[in-house]
């Protein structure tokens, strides 16, 4: 079978009510002719995987649950592997439309870009709502990289997002990739080291089943980690240049 170019990667734990019907949204599109599909299932305890299997994804189990950054990097370290050119992950909770992987394969093949952000704050994507907690951690989060890196970035905490190998191939290294809560921290990383960064509207949808990762007391523990997380990458590439040079760009002095 002739590789594809494209790999995308869906991280995900305990998913069996979303993940099918995300999937079959997905294979309506283009992207099925363009794509593989790899499902890391996080040792899920319902039917994630069987559901994954069954409609005929490349699946990878872990063991243990790791958590999400762990899941996406295992797709990344697959991706490596396997030869891929390109990667989109998305999660599988039925929250990113099926319809934005076109948008952000196109918009990554232009070859302007390094990372494409699918954002829910632009004009052009879909009104998504937001809790108090939310919004403060994306006020501090923007505030935090504008200040940082000179950019702005108006949705720091997808998860929807489309890379090239030169990414993937970093990301895939030991100690370049948060393997608990990659967001914000990553962009702050991935732009001070030279990547270029774009942001594209998209379309998102608000979680109907299932518990997400972010749920009760979580967000308010999660921004105030993100917001340290942010400061030691800044810490790290800005003052002691720790993987300088790994873009074809340079620090921003």
């Amino acid at each position: 079978m002739e590789r594809k170019a494209l790999l995308i990667i869906i991280p995900a734990y305990n998913e069996e009510k979303n993940l099918e019907a995300f999937l079959k949204q997905l294979y309506q599109t283009k992207i099925r002719q363009i794509a593989d599909i790899l499902i890391v299932d996080d040792a899920s305890l319902d039917d994630t995987g069987k559901i994954a299997r069954r409609m005929g994804c490349i699946v990878v189990t872990h063991i243990y649950n790791m958590g999400y950054g762990s899941g996406l990097q295992v797709g990344y370290k697959y991706a490596v592997e396997k030869g891929y050119d390109y990667v989109i992950q998305m999660d599988g909770d039925g929250q990113h439309d099926a319809c934005n992987a076109e948008l952000l394969y196109e918009k990554l093949k232009e070859g302007q870009s390094d990372i494409i952000l699918g954002s829910r704050f632009l004009k052009g994507s879909r009104a998504y709502p937001i809790s108090a907690v939310k919004k403060t951690a994306y006020v501090l989060f923007r505030f935090l990289i504008r200040v940082g890196t000179g950019r702005r970035i108006m949705d720091p905490t997808t998860g929807l997002q489309a890379m090239n190998r030169r990414v993937f191939s970093f990301y895939a290294g030991f100690n370049h990739f948060d393997d608990q809560y990659p967001d914000a921290n990553m962009l702050m990383q991935m732009l001070l080291l030279g990547y270029q960064v774009a942001e594209v509207p998209s379309v998102m949808h608000e979680r109907t089943e299932g518990v997400s990762m972010h749920s009760g007391f979580k967000p308010v523990i999660y921004m105030f980690r993100m917001m340290f997380s942010i400061l030691a990458v800044w810490v790290r590439v800005r003052m002691f240049h720790m993987d300088a040079g790994r873009a074809d760009g340079t620090i921003i002095p």
